[in-house]
């Protein structure tokens, strides 16, 4: 995580390193631009914006791509007010073939912020409530507890992380009902367990009676011209694999805070902040599957110990990110009306 923060640094500096601005930080008032531009649903067309026109630093946004190809990147994305500043793919895909705009790759943890989305949306159309017991969706027995303690289980708790499963567990991707055990009462523990978290698919595909792949397509990708399509592979269970421009076109969907160029996809503005918000008092950095900046203290994926420290120190403090392995990420900032997107392998240390 550390590096995946050090790429997200460089590239706000390249925003803040403007040649012709002699202003002192201190002087600098941030004001949001509200009407984003959108790109159309079919074809290839983006509008884009010069980072010259922005007062961008040449010289940084150079030394940013020699690091983002020396370090495993396959595709970087920069979006300010919806147009993209930034778009550069390098290296090959997973087919070893050269990556382009259409290259496909995997999501990893990033995908939890759209399922999120998903969840949302459920329960805006009435399929769901995320304080509903899971057991109301998927039976009794879906765990390996008591029933009194199983039944202490919400949504809300799988999205937020607060299950009390044990996560002490050799396959950290099983959900069957024998890899989740009793630890603590749900509310009272935070730990990045991904196994209570595939549980949210299952969810929606009882509440919904469709797959999740049909369910996320209705009502996100072809309301946003995403592409894409959960899969599972031999490492990953219910991955999200796209293109890069797909992942962008979330990030938008998200700044613009579940609305796509005057169309609704998730109109619930108390489930959508809830979701971009601290969702418990044990992880102030943690929402709703998303991770949050400006916070006083975290907690880290594999890890019980809260740090004081926000995800990124020297970071806006309205940013949110969809992270996921090996330095997937999608980073939402309103105050700059930017989105900034990064697939590829894992980076060196730096």
């Amino acid at each position: 995580m550390k590096v995946f923060l050090s790429i997200f640094l460089l590239s706000i500096f390249i925003v803040t390193s403007c040649s012709s601005n002699d202003n002192n930080d201190d002087d600098i008032i941030i004001d949001p631009i509200e009407v984003n531009y959108f790109p159309p649903l079919t074809g290839d067309t983006w509008e884009t914006t010069s980072p010259t026109d922005l007062q961008w630093d040449d010289q940084k946004l150079t030394e940013l791509n020699t690091f983002l190809e020396q370090n495993e990147t396959r595709a970087f994305i920069i979006l300010v007010d919806g147009k993209i500043v930034v778009e550069e793919y390098w290296n090959n895909d997973l087919l070893g073939q050269p990556f382009d705009r259409n290259s496909i790759w995997y999501w990893a943890s990033a995908g939890k912020s759209l399922a999120s989305t998903v969840v949302g949306i459920a329960q805006e159309e009435g399929y769901l409530n995320i304080d509903d017991k899971t057991s109301d969706y998927l039976g009794n027995g879906w765990t390996n507890m008591s029933q009194d303690k199983e039944d202490l289980i919400t949504i809300k708790n799988h999205l937020s992380f607060t299950t009390g499963i044990d996560y002490n567990v050799t396959d950290e991707q099983c959900y069957d009902p024998t890899c989740l055990n009793y630890l603590v009462d749900a509310g009272n523990e935070w730990y990045y367990h991904n196994g209570t978290y595939l549980i949210t698919h299952d969810i929606i595909e009882a509440a919904t009676g469709v797959t999740n792949n049909q369910y996320t397509n209705n009502t996100v990708l072809s309301k946003t011209g995403m592409t894409g399509q959960w899969t599972n592979t031999a490492l990953f269970t219910n991955v999200f694999f796209s293109n890069a421009r797909s992942a962008a076109r979330f990030g938008l969907l998200t700044l613009a805070e579940g609305n796509w160029d005057g169309t609704t996809v998730l109109g619930d503005s108390t489930y959508f902040n809830a979701m971009t918000n601290t969702s418990q008092n044990i992880n102030e950095a943690y929402g709703y599957l998303w991770w949050l900046n400006g916070k006083n203290t975290l907690r880290f994926p594999g890890s019980t110990a809260t740090i004081s420290s926000s995800l990124t120190p020297s970071g806006p403090l309205d940013m949110i990110s969809a992270l996921g392995k090996n330095g997937q990420f999608i980073d939402v900032v309103p105050s700059l009306n930017m989105v900034v997107i990064r697939m590829g392998n894992e980076l060196l240390e730096v």
